[in-house]
């Protein structure tokens, strides 16, 4: 027992030291110095993105889908959670928290208040509400009140398949107020028609697409998926500047019978990484982004038959960790082709 005092003593008498040390420090932490936030003193050479975007905390969706790929791209990247959610909607129950308006503009201000508001670009993907995208407007605003130069990389999640699963009044407050601030639009197909009022149902109303966005505002725009007759392809299109037409490509995708979660979060965050490496090839940036995609799929698709399971019987999580090696040194299997 003296043993067993003695050490409960020695506990309490180092416990106490502790506490006198941490005073002490607590009193000097006016005096110290802050450290320098070396993503900002010592940027990467890619940059430094914020993304706001939803999470989960199983699977990958949003934020989820997003963050890791362009970490392994070499981005400093800041999250948001728009909202936290215990899985993916598709399941059938799920809980969370969905943050609003003014809890966004509290962390904006809290990295303000820091200094800490300088980045090269600001990822966006689905907002569920007026307000929410509203604030969005102003964070773009105050982000390029610190760097003029910031690439808004804007995903206009809306809908797909001729479904609108967001509010229809979202639609005008992206036409209006979203679109022209965009450094890039990543749509699909249904979203670009709602974007731009024009059905799209051939190449030439994908390019003529593209160009009533450029008209608008962005300079980069890339409708990830477009179905025409049977074949699926994307379109890209870059306008370098205004006095001169854009050039514009397509890369026909082959179809893979399954339906995956987090894909259109993952092509625009592959899209943003590398057209930022290549600034001035966005057919480039668009082919390694692709092929990534693909080769990420196709290994989904392999995993859950391996496991027994029938990859079109229901929507699948993709294999996004198991497939770093495809989104950092990922094999060219993807051309563009240019239009004339």
């Amino acid at each position: 027992m003296p043993l067993l005092l003695s050490s409960f003593a020695g506990r309490s008498f180092q416990s106490g030291i502790f506490r006198r040390r941490t005073d002490t420090s607590r009193s000097r932490k006016s005096e110290m110095a802050t450290p320098p936030i070396l993503s900002l003193v010592l940027p990467s050479e890619t940059g430094r993105v914020l993304s706001i975007q939803s999470h989960t905390v199983q699977g990958y969706v949003g934020n989820k889908s997003a963050v890791f790929p362009l970490q392994l791209l070499g981005y400093d990247v800041d999250p948001i959670n728009s909202v936290q959610f215990s899985n993916h909607t598709g399941y059938p129950t799920f809980k969370g928290q969905v943050l609003n308006g003014q809890q966004l503009w509290d962390l904006i201000e809290g990295l303000e208040a820091n200094d800490l508001l300088y980045y090269t670009h600001l990822l966006t993907g689905y907002i569920g509400s007026v307000s929410f995208l509203n604030t969005i407007l102003e964070v773009v605003d105050k982000l390029r009140s610190v760097n003029p130069n910031l690439t808004y990389v804007c995903d206009p999640v809306m809908g797909d398949e001729g479904k609108l699963y967001v509010p229809e009044d979202l639609v005008s407050v992206y036409c209006k107020k979203v679109v022209p601030v965009a450094s890039m639009l990543t749509p699909n197909q249904f979203e670009a028609e709602l974007l731009t009022k024009l059905r799209i149902g051939s190449e030439t109303d994908g390019r003529e697409a593209c160009n009533i966005l450029h008209a608008a505002g962005p300079s980069k725009v890339v409708i990830t998926s477009i179905n025409i007759e049977g074949n699926l392809l994307l379109i890209g299109s870059h306008q370098k500047d205004k006095e001169h037409a854009p050039e514009q490509f397509k890369i026909l995708i082959p179809r893979i019978p399954a339906y995956f979660t987090g894909t259109g979060d993952l092509m625009t965050a592959l899209l943003l990484g590398w057209s930022n490496k290549y600034p001035d090839n966005l057919d480039k940036a668009a082919e390694i982004a692709v092929s990534s995609l693909q080769a990420l799929l196709q290994r989904t698709v392999n995993d859950y038959t391996s496991a027994a399971f029938d990859p079109q019987s229901s929507s699948l999580e993709i294999r996004l960790i198991q497939s770093q090696d495809d989104i950092r040194n990922p094999k060219l299997t993807f051309k563009a082709h240019k239009y004339s």
